[in-house]
């Protein structure tokens, strides 16, 4: 029997690692804040200038990796001129980021939904926005019990030139992946950076997960949609 879909796609966060992003993202800065506190930047300054580095990322054309839009405003709103602090948030991501687990909540039903998309599906892409190193990835992920090796691709800061919601992002993952748009199907709790962007944009199937879905007013997602369980009984059904 042939499968109804060539690859399957999950975000991240609020998807397979539920959360609150308000809650999170205040305590993901608190330990962030504390690891680069040697570098004497001012708290305030250190919040706005990686909001800023986000949207610099987010705005993105392509022309350089997000990592370079990143650190370029990064460094111009900060005035640090010590480089080392890259290999240190690095380093960040890989060790005190595990704490911000704590901002979450756990997911029994994620390694369950992956290891059914692997039958289901000939490829499974971790397309969570590359926003974050890769280290932050893999600590996220892990969160949830997953591990890199449950993914074929993994998408971050330092292999992609687009951000969601810019359709091109997922364009950019189909090319990597080898697959057209309309074998796709995208998982994720976002109306307009996963279905919108993904969906009505690029031509995938998706499934709107709504345990801490991000509504949008000027995308209203009318697919598939339902709980994360409801999810997994969906692609048990594929």
């Amino acid at each position: 029997m042939a499968k109804k879909y060539k690859a399957i796609l999950y975000d991240m966060d609020g998807t397979l690692v539920p959360m609150d992003m308000k809650e999170f993202t205040d305590g993901y800065f608190r330990l962030l804040a504390k690891r680069l506190a040697p570098y004497n930047i001012p708290t305030d300054t250190l919040i706005d200038s990686i909001w800023k580095g986000t949207a610099a990322m987010v705005r993105n054309d392509g022309s350089r990796k997000n990592i370079e839009a990143f650190w370029e405003t990064f460094y111009k709103l900060t005035g640090v001129t010590d480089e080392s602090i890259e290999a240190e948030c690095d380093s960040f991501y890989g060790e005190e980021f595990k704490g911000a687990k704590a901002f979450t909540q756990d997911n029994p039903l994620a390694t369950k939904a992956v290891n059914i998309s692997r039958d289901k599906a000939d490829i499974v892409a971790l397309a969570t926005n590359p926003l974050f190193p890769l280290p932050g990835q893999i600590t996220r992920m892990e969160w949830v019990g997953l591990k890199p090796d449950d993914f074929d691709l993994v998408t971050s800061y330092e292999s992609d030139v687009y951000c969601k919601p810019n359709p091109k992002y997922f364009e950019s993952v189909c090319e990597r992946l080898g697959v057209k748009p309309s074998e796709c199907l995208m998982i994720g709790n976002d109306e307009e950076e996963d279905m919108y962007a993904a969906c009505t944009v690029c031509g995938m199937d998706g499934f709107l997960v709504t345990d801490t879905m991000i509504e949008s007013k000027e995308h209203h997602w009318g697919g598939p949609r339902g709980t994360f369980a409801e999810m997994v009984e969906m692609l048990n059904s594929l």
